[in-house]
């Protein structure tokens, strides 16, 4: 099954641009995905499975490196939005 999942990271920080900038080249680096930035998210497309772990490395890695911060995610199955 596809999905397209739409997200927004929301760094609890001041210097908000470098947690932001890490999350990008960090769902980027996931080939089998269709994967664009727009200014105020991301939309990462494709199998549904893969889709859903390069989500949730991305955010354990951003974690791990950034601390807090806030995901707003939509997920919608069955649709291809690029």
């Amino acid at each position: 099954m596809q999905v397209t999942i739409d997200i927004s990271m929301y760094p609890n920080r001041e210097d908000f641009i470098p947690p932001i900038k890490g999350f990008i080249e960090r769902i980027n680096q996931f080939d089998a995905l269709k994967i664009t930035t727009f200014p105020t998210s991301t939309v990462v497309q494709g199998e549904y499975g893969q889709a859903m772990q390069a989500v949730q490395e991305t955010i354990t890695d951003c974690q791990r490196e950034f601390n807090r911060a806030v995901y707003v995610i939509k997920i919608i199955p069955d649709y291809e939005a690029l």
